[in-house]
């Protein structure tokens, strides 16, 4: 099944507007590189100097910063693919690649659109109209309620015929928002308010569905293809049961332990799904499998589709050896598929597994992070079998705008083993500091032997979080270490030392006396560190206290830093800057403080009373008003930052003195919101 299509007359494609930014522009930028196809980018003010910019043949300027400015201004891309001649649009994820208008306005423009139609998006794009498609065309779906009915009272009352437990939510909703879940009937009324106001502001529907909870569940995605011949496949499936939040965090395929006839039931149903809607280009059917009683044979049900390609798409082109990008620019020219389904069976093979970096706090909560990459190349050789899918490089800055994944870092083996290890080699192998990000964490997740067994579902985070999300202890060896790093950067390219004059050095050289010196850190307490450090012949010792390592061959070289001491070889990654050093080994990512921070405020303004944004960020809602009485932890308002709701608590009991913001407002980092008074 390799040669073009009989009906209709194919176009090709010789320019592509990416209309998206980030990693997912820079992917659809390579494919196209290896298909000659020349590329355009589009950018808002902060992505002028992005990598999907450089990338790209050509780039335009879309607007500001906000993506409701730029990147989701229809007529802007359609302006930047007329003024550059582009034949067709790519609009990634998010964004613009599920939006019917979109795909509609393209049709109209003769620009051909990387997607399906507009009718198809349409039938999908409400959960519970997409829920009665499925049942029409014999596709299992979770019992519950989808209809019109949208009273509160109603709700509960359908809630109350289901069972409980129950999840409750948007229709149009996405990535865990407008979702509640609901254990009792005293819970219903709350959880049916949030949801749908969680839905109106994210999503301009507060339209609601309730659904049976499927209490151990597993996320399986089935990977489809379709083209304007009627011909539909599948490429398998994958497993995203890791989640937090109802966020992915490791997906991988295939999914661990099915059986072939369980794949074989399941791969059916989402070719009926695709074929049900007339689907053309790629997509992804979910289903939520029913592990109570294990994976082999349990119910599984449809969620939803993704009318679009991917994140996790990577595992598939891994383990089929197709590039998927490639195929939808096939399906989009009105070509054939380029394989069968009994052709991508027998070419199947192996295994491979997924993480996403974020730049983000995972032992805070997984409050996302703000700065500018310290060090990061996604372009480093990487072992065979391994890639690493980014859109941003040292440099560059992480803002509070656009979502905060940094990238993906994939891995292949013949065995699912040998894929996590060489996964879990990869990211211990990707050194990146300037903020904090979530590699730590996904190093324990892939390391911990319950997900190694393949015993993951959707609750595994939830289930594990002491080994997972426990903060990384500073010891007073690292701080030695720091020095160490300290004192091969300033001799960093310093190898011929007698063309250097020797009242330049900084190296505290004395005559008749050995070299010493002292380094002051601070202390995650607050409290001052000092190491010594000194040079005894070919060894340069660091002390603290009676702690005390004694190095040889210290040395800096890029960003490896290596030493041998007890007679063992050590190597890690190191980055020195004026006021920090960041360490990075197989196990942990630490920033040491070099000196003490400046405190920036008066008492007053930092008190323990005092509630500052965490981050930059908008805020959506109040929860309480000046004069009012609260406890420690109740809710105070509710922000928005990185495409994250934070809720803000009161960080004692107090009466509430000052609150200085309302609905709307934008807040730097470290905004006075609110002040608690001590109770009278």
């Amino acid at each position: 099944m390799t040669g073009i299509q009989t009906t209709g007359t194919p176009r090709k494609i010789r320019k592509l507007l990416v209309a998206n930014r980030g990693e997912i522009a820079c992917r659809v930028m390579a494919t196209c590189q290896t298909l000659g196809i020349k590329t355009v980018a589009v950018h808002s003010d902060v992505d002028k100097g992005a990598l999907h910019v450089a990338m790209a043949d050509q780039a335009v300027h879309i607007g500001p910063a906000a993506a409701s400015e730029s990147y989701l201004v229809i007529d802007k891309i359609i302006g930047a693919a007329k003024e550059t001649g582009a034949d067709a649009v790519h609009p990634g994820y998010g964004f613009l690649s599920e939006n019917p208008e979109f795909a509609d306005r393209c049709a109209k423009e003769g620009i051909i659109f990387i997607g399906p139609s507009a009718a198809s998006m349409n039938a999908m794009a409400l959960k519970g109209a997409a829920k009665q498609l499925m049942t029409d065309a014999g596709v299992p779906v979770v019992p519950g309620y989808h209809g019109d009915e949208q009273s509160d009272e109603f709700l509960a009352a359908e809630a109350e015929k289901i069972g409980f437990p129950v999840l409750i939510k948007a229709v149009a909703g996405g990535g865990g928002k407008g979702m509640r879940i609901v254990h009792k009937s005293a819970e219903v009324k709350a959880a049916i308010e949030a949801a749908r106001c969680e839905g109106e502001n994210s999503f301009s529907n507060g339209k609601l569905l309730i659904e049976k909870l499927i209490q151990k569940p597993r996320h399986i995605e089935l990977q489809v293809f379709g083209d304007q011949d009627g011909n539909t496949v599948h490429l398998f499936e994958r497993d995203c049961s890791l989640q937090r939040r109802y966020q992915k965090v490791v997906e991988e395929a295939p999914a661990p332990d099915m059986s072939a006839d369980m794949r074989r039931a399941m791969g059916e149903a989402a070719v009926k799904a695709a074929q049900a809607i007339n689907y053309v280009g790629a997509g992804t059917v979910e289903f939520i499998v029913d592990v109570a009683d294990g994976l082999d044979g349990a119910p599984f049900y449809f969620m939803e589709m993704n009318t679009r390609l991917q994140v996790e798409h990577p595992v598939t082109e891994m383990i089929t050896g197709q590039d998927l990008v490639e195929w939808q620019i096939i399906a989009a020219q009105g070509q054939e598929l380029p394989l069968s389904q009994d052709e991508i069976d027998v070419l199947t093979h192996g295994h491979a597994v997924e993480v996403r970096l974020y730049a983000e706090d995972p032992f805070n909560g997984f409050l996302p992070s703000i700065g500018t990459i310290g060090m990061f190349d996604p372009f480093a050789e990487t072992a065979p079998n391994s890639r690493i899918d980014a859109g941003v490089r040292a440099g560059d800055e992480v803002s509070i705008h656009y979502d905060p994944m940094i990238g993906k870092m994939i891995a292949w083996g013949e065995t699912r083993e040998d894929a996590i290890h060489g996964l879990a080699d990869l990211v211990a192998e990707t050194p990146i500091t300037g903020l904090s990000t979530n590699r730590d964490f996904l190093l324990r997740a892939l390391r911990h032997p319950q997900f190694v067994a393949g015993d993951v579902h959707t609750g595994f985070i939830t289930d594990n979080e002491t080994a997972l999300l426990e903060p990384p202890q500073i010891t007073e060896h690292d701080y030695l270490v720091a020095a160490l790093a300290i004192w091969a950067n300033r001799h960093a390219g310093a190898a011929d030392t007698a063309s250097i004059d020797p009242w330049d050095s900084t190296d505290n050289f004395r005559l008749n006396l050995p070299q010493s010196e002292q380094l002051k850190f601070e202390t995650t307490d607050g409290d001052d560190l000092t190491v010594n450090l000194k040079q005894k012949g070919a060894a340069l010792v660091a002390s603290h206290s009676d702690h005390i390592i004694s190095a040889e061959d210290v040395s800096l070289a890029g960003i490896v830093l290596t030493f041998t001491s007890d007679g063992l070889r050590k190597r890690l990654f190191a980055e020195v800057t004026g006021t920090s050093v960041s360490l990075i080994d197989a196990d942990r990512s630490l920033t040491l403080l070099r000196h003490a921070r400046d405190g920036g405020g008066s008492d007053d303004a930092d008190g323990p009373g005092t509630v500052v944004a965490p981050m930059p960020g908008k805020i959506l809602e109040l929860k309480t008003s000046v004069g009012d009485v609260v406890e420690r932890g109740d809710p105070l308002l509710v922000m928005e930052a990185m495409k994250m709701e934070q809720t803000i608590t009161a960080p004692k009991d107090g009466t509430i003195a000052q609150l200085d913001v309302k609905p709307g407002d934008q807040v730097a980092d470290g905004t006075i919101l609110v002040v608690v008074d001590d109770p009278e």
